[in-house]
């Protein structure tokens, strides 16, 4: 029985088969989705193979390089870069990337992670370098973005192109930042108060709107009480002038009679008298019998006149 097993194990048929399967082991190759392999025939580079099933020829081609093509993440390290200003700063980012050409890739540069890390590093020293200290935080979008343009026409013969760079920190000396510090904490003193004094401004202007909308309104509303009076007095006016006409015409349609006559002559006579007696006590100066002060004088020369009236009637 070993020697049956021996005879089958040295036999040409076993040698063949583990030939073919050799063969097919070192011919088809399984390329994973977003990779590519560098293959080299010799030692020279003979083509670049992407997912999917592939097939070399055994012993002579190699798988030189296996490349990613995903995107990748590379932090940046801390590194010093100093100010239009002269101020040094402590910087870190992150960098995304992602291999186009992996032939370049692998023939361009020797580690081509390595070299976009440190072109990175230099080019944000660079633009650092162009900008004063307040413009590094204010306009930090605008610094990614001259970073990534100058790294991607550097990178362009490696076969990388850089997607974005961010910025992580950015750290000045502790006596920037207390003079940071302090200059932050007069800036809000400041707008607060301006607020403040934005609120007592149109406070005041709210009150002198507020005296000005009374004042109007007052003003209306004497004018509208001096209207309202003076329509009642020229009413009141009216009605007393009325009232009076209407008690002269009734006087003078009771005086056309005989009636009337007489009673005015007897209204005269008493009123007479009573001058006399008015006169009599106020003044010192004694009053003699006069036939033009007799009170039947008077009465007759007050006829007299009402006649000649009604006559002219």
């Amino acid at each position: 029985m070993p020697a049956e097993i021996f005879e089958i194990l040295f036999s040409i048929p076993f040698f063949l088969i583990i030939l073919v399967i050799l063969l097919l082991k070192f011919s088809i190759k399984f390329v994973p989705q977003n990779r590519a392999f560098i293959i080299e025939r010799f030692g020279k580079y003979q083509s670049t193979r992407e997912a999917g099933l592939n097939f070399l020829f055994p012993f002579i081609d190699l798988v030189a390089a296996d490349r990613s093509l995903k995107e990748q993440a590379v932090d940046v390290p801390e590194q010093s870069a100093i100010t239009k200003d002269n101020i040094s700063l402590s910087v870190d980012g992150v960098l995304y990337f992602r291999v186009l050409d992996p032939k370049k890739a692998t023939y361009g540069v020797e580690d081509y992670v390595f070299a976009v890390t440190q072109l990175a590093q230099t080019t944000m020293r660079s633009e650092i370098g162009k900008m004063e200290l307040d413009k590094t935080f204010e306009e930090r979008d605008m610094l990614n973005a001259n970073i990534v343009a100058s790294i991607n026409q550097a990178s362009a013969p490696w076969g990388i192109q850089v997607l974005r760079y961010e910025i992580k920190d950015i750290t000045p000396p502790s006596s920037v930042m207390e003079a940071m510090e302090a200059q932050m904490k007069a800036e809000r003193v400041k707008r607060a108060q301006i607020l403040e004094s934005e609120g007592d401004r149109q406070a005041a202007i709210n009150r002198a709107e507020g005296e000005k909308q009374s004042v109007v309104l007052s003003a209306e509303a004497d004018r509208a009480e001096q209207i309202l009076k003076a329509e009642g007095e020229a009413k009141a006016i009216i009605a007393v002038a009325e009232a009076q006409a209407e008690a002269l015409k009734l006087v003078g349609e009771q005086a056309n009679t005989t009636e009337g006559q007489k009673a005015i002559q007897l209204d005269l006579a008493t009123k007479a008298i009573e001058a006399k007696q008015a006169i009599a006590k106020e003044s010192s100066v004694v009053l003699l019998p006069d036939s033009t002060l007799d009170a039947s004088s008077i009465v007759a020369q007050a006829t007299t006149i009402i006649n000649k009236l009604n006559a002219g009637k």
